[in-house]
This record gives structure tokens, C-alpha cells and sequence, in this order.
């Protein structure tokens, strides 16, 4: 895992692009941060207590902050403050993109909503994110994740058939949103560069990006009236699909989610007879059969180790892979190799250990430039 503060490529595709990020917590630091990997600066305008981020921490260690705030820079003021609003309206004309996330109305009650902001610089991209949008009955309505993630049918669909839904333990929809809110960010700067058009809003809730990766499950209902089933690690389109436990007690999964592959699954469990036993001879049937089918694979992956079927079961060709857990994961060699995590100089902590930029252009990539600021480090920028 090499250390890497800053990438050899000439220029950063997004350099000079000046982000004002106004937001707190997920959605708002990872779609910054996206933007803030590939050379925009960031600038993150906090209270005298900062980023949310900055107070969960890890053994006294702001982690989340290090990593989420990576990139960006900081100042404070004091919305509430007419002298700092004048400071924060002075830095509006040289920015492309105002980010917040307060709740429905906040910017305004501020006198910092769209038409104030567009007043003074008509080209400003301004990104609002909230739990439910800015229309609609929910408009106003308090947006964190977890509610959004049991609104939109994520939670009673996730986790096992005989145990409650399954909330994620991490902020899901926040990510979610996060990434679809950088991209939507990127497209409408687009649209003030490339065809001369005038700033927008953005209208991002955290309620639209996590329905559309969900499949097509209003469809589904609408066609056939069925409603998403909690299948633990199996899924509803596709058998085999499952985790299995090895003879070690570690834990192997596999996909064999079309028919070529699962021929190869009943050979590779000795049983390439089944392949035309109308349990198992198509999709179909072995959804129908997913429970015994999943007996005969679990009863031969139980009298191997981990290491023993992942062998096995490469040697038939048959996609399957181990469930790491995070100490296996860093040191794994594809991931030291690609460098999907990285050591990161930090002044306060050494280094600290982080997901690289992605994705990754091969010509002009992003960089990782520096943890997340201290707070109000970069107050000169007011002067």
C-alpha cells in the first residue's frame, strides 16, 4: 500500500471550479468530496463547531472527517451574523457551485436562497440536498438517511425472511445520494460552460437516487402484483446465490445467475446430473428450489476450508469469492497492488489508510492532496 499526498498528473480535470460547500454530514461531504478528488476547490463554510463529521470519532480520532473532508478546505462563520453573511455573499461571484443541505427553508430564512444567490451571480450552480426534495406534501419533513432508507422500500426488502427489516449500518442513502449529486452537480456546470446556459437549482433528495438502484420494483408490482421479498443472501432472479459456511467458519459466496453457470455448479458439487432434473434444469426451476438446492451446495462447501473451495470451485470455473472482513481486506494483494486504499501524510494523526480517488481516468486522474483541514485553517481566504 504506497503513501500518496499528491498525484504526478499535470493538472486536475475539475481544477477551477470553485465549490462553496454549505452542507453537513454525508450526502453533502461525498459529493464535495468527489469534486474535491478531481481538482475542485472546495471551500467548507462551518459553524464555530463544525462538520457533524468532525464529532464522530474513533477512539477520540476524527476519521470520518479526515477522510470525507479530504481535499477541501475550511472556514467559519456565523450564518446567523450579517457581517459574515456579507463575507460569505463577497466569495459568491468567484464561485461555480453552492452546496447546502439545512432543512426546507433554511437558506432563506438566511436570505441566502436561490434568487439571492443568482442576483449576484446569475451562472451559479446551487445544490440542495434534503431527505425528501424540495416539493411535495414531505417537503419539510426532517431527511435523514435511516428514514429515507425505510421509506423507499430499501429496509423491507433487505435482510432475512423470518427476522425484522434490515436497516444498513451505514449511511446509505447519504453515499447514494452523495455520488448521483456529483454527477448531477457536473452536468449542470456543463451546461453554464460548454452551452452558454445560466446557473440552476439542484434538486437533490435522498429519496430518488436510492429508489432508482433499487431495480425495477414499482414495475414489477405494476405488472405482476408482487411485492420485494426479504431473501437474506439469496435474490429473487437468480439461483444459485448465496453465502455459504466453510469448515474453517469463514464464508463463501457464489452467483451462478445464468444457465452455463449453473451447470458448471452441479458439476463442481458432484452432481452434474442434475442438470436435467426439472428441479434444477432452468432459472425458473431452481428459484422454485432454491431451498434444497442450497442444501446440496452448503453440505459440499461445509467439508472444505475457505482456501480448499475457492480452489475447487475456480478449477470448475464457477464464480465465487470469499467474505472479508477489513483486516483481510487491506492486506489483500489485488487491492495493495491496485492501490484501492492508500496512505495518506496527516500532520495530527501520521498517516491514515483511505479509499483512492475513484473512478480513475487514465489521462488526467485526481489526487489526494491533504486529510481534512483543521477547522477554519483556510480563514485567510476571507480576507
Amino acid at each position: 500500500m504506497s503513501t500518496t499526498a499528491q498525484d504526478n498528473a499535470p493538472r486536475l480535470p475539475l481544477a477551477g471550479i470553485r465549490v462553496l460547500d454549505l452542507s453537513r454530514l454525508m450526502a453533502g461531504n461525498m459529493l464535495t468530496l468527489q469534486l474535491a478528488d478531481f481538482g475542485a476547490e472546495v471551500i467548507k463554510v462551518e459553524s464555530a463547531e463544525g462538520d457533524t463529521l468532525r464529532h464522530w470519532t474513533n477512539d477520540g480520532k476524527p476519521l470520518w472527517w479526515k477522510v470525507y473532508g479530504r481535499n477541501k478546505k475550511s472556514i467559519c462563520l456565523d450564518l446567523k451574523s450579517d457581517a459574515d453573511r456579507e463575507k460569505l455573499m463577497a466569495l459568491v461571484p468567484q464561485a461555480q457551485v453552492v452546496v447546502e443541505s439545512f432543512r426546507h427553508g433554511g437558506m432563506e430564512a438566511f436570505g441566502l436562497g436561490p434568487e439571492q444567490l443568482h442576483a449576484v451571480n446569475p451562472k451559479l450552480v446551487i445544490v440542495r440536498i434534503s431527505g425528501w426534495g424540495q416539493t411535495g406534501p414531505y417537503a419539510e419533513r426532517p431527511g435523514f438517511g435511516t428514514l429515507v432508507e425505510a421509506f423507499s422500500g430499501f429496509a423491507e426488502r433487505n435482510g432475512f425472511p423470518d427476522k425484522p427489516p434490515a436497516l444498513p449500518n451505514l449511511g446509505l442513502a447519504d453515499m447514494i445520494a452523495g455520488l448521483s449529486g456529483a454527477f448531477a452537480t457536473l452536468a449542470a456546470v456543463r451546461e453554464v460552460e460548454v452551452n452558454g446556459g445560466q446557473g440552476q437549482v439542484v434538486d437533490l433528495s435522498l429519496l430518488e437516487p436510492i429508489i432508482g438502484v433499487l431495480g425495477p420494483d414499482a414495475a414489477i408490482h405494476e405488472h405482476t402484483g408482487r411485492l420485494p421479498r426479504r431473501m437474506g443472501n439469496r435474490a429473487e432472479n437468480a439461483a444459485p446465490r448465496n453465502a455459504y459456511m466453510c469448515s474453517d467458519g469463514q464464508w463463501m459466496v457464489m452467483s451462478g445467475s445464468t444457465q452455463r453457470m449453473a451447470e458448471r455448479v452441479l458439476a463442481a458439487v458432484g452432481h452434474p446430473e442434475l442438470v436435467r432434473d426439472p428441479r434444477y434444469k432452468d432459472n425458473a426451476a431452481r428459484i422454485a428450489n432454491v431451498e434444497t438446492l442450497d442444501e446440496l451446495i452448503g453440505g459440499f462447501v461445509a467439508q472444505r476450508t475457505l482456501q480448499q473451495n475457492l480452489e475447487h470451485f475456480a478449477g470448475h470455473q464457477v464464480t465465487v469469492g470469499p467474505v472479508l472482513n477489513i483486516d483481510q481486506l487491506v492486506k489483500d494483494r489485488h487491492v495493495r497492488e491496485r492501490e484501492v486504499l492508500v496512505q495518506v501524510p496527516d500532520t495530527e494523526l501520521g498517516t491514515i489508510t483511505m479509499h483512492n480517488v475513484f473512478p480513475r481516468l487514465s489521462r488526467t486522474p485526481g489526487s489526494i492532496r491533504s486529510t481534512g483541514p483543521g477547522l477554519g485553517e483556510h480563514q485567510d481566504l476571507l480576507d
